[in-house]
């Protein structure tokens, strides 16, 4: 009966030991976060005579919570960009499933752009459209 109590003591120490290294090996390892421009970005965009509108709800992919933190501690001049780089597009750059690749491509060259310009790196790995309505 010792035995066994000494056999289950020390399987159970062998298991807390092996929780705890698991949690701290993922303390160590760069989170994942995906920063959301809320509310949505709304404007207009297009040439001639009838208005355009876009509505677009956008997240950025950063890695770590310190770089997550510059980010929205940029987000007013990141939404600036956006929304000048949005209403300076055409009716067909908007519509077209390529065309909207090439504006996510772009739109995140112009967040790591603004990025770099204020802390020296781009800190967003990815620019993803939640949602992109035209009207």
């Amino acid at each position: 009966m010792k035995a066994l109590i000494s056999l289950l003591l020390s399987c159970s120490v062998m298991l807390t030991a092996h929780a705890s290294q698991s949690a701290e090996e993922q303390e160590g390892v760069p989170q994942v976060a995906y920063v959301t421009l809320a509310p949505a970005l709304v404007g207009n965009f297009g040439e001639g005579a009838r208005l355009k509108f876009f509505k677009a709800d956008l997240s950025l992919r950063v890695t770590g919570k310190d770089n997550e933190d510059k980010v929205k501690h940029h987000e007013p001049l990141i939404r600036n960009q956006l929304v000048m780089l949005f209403s300076q597009q055409t009716e067909a750059a908007m519509a077209a499933p390529e065309a909207r690749e090439t504006l996510r491509v772009e739109a995140l060259k112009q967040v790591q752009a603004v990025l770099t310009g204020e802390e020296g790196q781009p800190l967003v790995e990815d620019l993803l459209f939640n949602n992109l309505i035209i009207q």
